[in-house]
């Protein structure tokens, strides 16, 4: 890391460890460029296992840990129609964390040694997750704005090029568009309801839309990964692309909500048939990133309460198939 907490460039390592001149990486290479899917008895450079590793169990712990702000809200909703929904986002988002756990074991990694990574601080999760849910609101704005995002972020992974991943996406990506549609849903209600709910609603979303803009990841001029990701087709849509996307499709959206989005550089460019948008702060992104962010402590030290708190059941279910497979015997 250097001292502004940005990751340091691994183009060299990446190399050295892809043996890129060698038969196998060429003729990888060759398949990658014809869309021909990977799987996991393939064979494969060693750095594209570890991007994926990287990528894919970050993916997974993002989902699980995304459950402990929404979960934290499940006994408040304002309505039993309410926490039906929310309980079974959370439900959901427990889910794709399987899904991808699974996914990522087929590269040869455990899903013990996963958890360890995530408990121990050396894989991360995505920074989103550290901001605090004050509000019911916010139930709203992660609805629209962080499940909009992810869903920009996810549906180019549902044609990335290592097969279990690009297939555990497809059901997640579905999943996640309700999970959008819920948030909007919650926002419409608030903006259109009191003045005290307008509040907020746009309160929440000057707390949600540049941590929501992050989720994109650094610049791609400052990306560690993003040029191998790409040339792998592991990512398929560089962050600035997706970043841009997200804007153009959700400043829209808050003005039917008749919202203001927090940003006061935010201006239609006609003639990049864009949005223009303001400097995002990255010195908080790397902070967050970094383990510094308001509830870091908290929601680590949730899933490690919750793993412990666990043992039990694992011990149990251990030893029960161990007596089946000794009967067996």
């Amino acid at each position: 890391m250097t001292k502004s907490g940005k990751p340091k460039s691994t183009t060299a390592m990446t190399e050295s460890i892809t043996g890129k001149d060698s038969p196998e990486a060429k003729a990888f290479q060759k398949k990658i460029d014809a869309d021909i899917t990977i799987e996991p008895k393939d064979w494969m450079p060693e750095a594209y296992r570890h991007t994926l590793i990287r990528q894919m169990s970050q993916h997974a712990h993002s989902e699980i840990v995304g459950m402990l702000p929404e979960g934290n809200w499940i006994g408040r909703a304002p309505s039993l129609r309410r926490k039906m929904i929310l309980l079974a986002k959370v439900q959901d988002e427990a889910g794709h964390g399987l899904y991808l756990y699974s996914a990522t074991e087929t590269l040869g990694i455990s899903r013990d040694q996963m958890i360890e990574q995530l408990h121990s601080g050396s894989a991360k999760y995505s920074s989103i997750f550290n901001y605090p849910t004050l509000t019911w609101a916010d139930m709203g704005a992660i609805g629209w704005l962080v499940d909009g995002a992810a869903i920009m972020n996810q549906v180019p992974l549902c044609r990335t090029s290592f097969g279990p991943y690009a297939r555990a996406m497809v059901r997640i990506c579905k999943e996640e568009s309700f999970h959008q549609r819920q948030g909007y849903e919650i926002m419409i209600a608030m903006a259109h309801g009191s003045p005290a709910q307008k509040v907020m609603a746009q309160s929440a979303i000057d707390r949600w839309w540049w941590p929501s803009l992050m989720m994109f990841g650094p610049p791609d001029a400052d990306s560690p990964h993003s040029a191998q990701s790409l040339k792998w087709k592991i990512k398929r849509t560089s962050n600035d692309t997706l970043r841009q996307k997200f804007i153009d499709v959700t400043v829209p959206q808050a003005e039917f909500l008749g919202l203001e989005v927090p940003d006061p550089d935010l201006k239609w460019n006609k003639k990049r048939d864009h949005y223009d948008f303001g400097e995002i702060d990255w010195d908080e992104f790397y902070q967050v990133i970094s383990g510094n962010g308001p509830c870091n402590k908290e929601r680590l030290d949730a899933r490690i309460k919750a793993w412990e708190d666990g043992k039990w059941v694992r011990d149990a279910a251990l030893a029960y198939e161990q007596k089946k497979q000794a009967a067996a015997a």
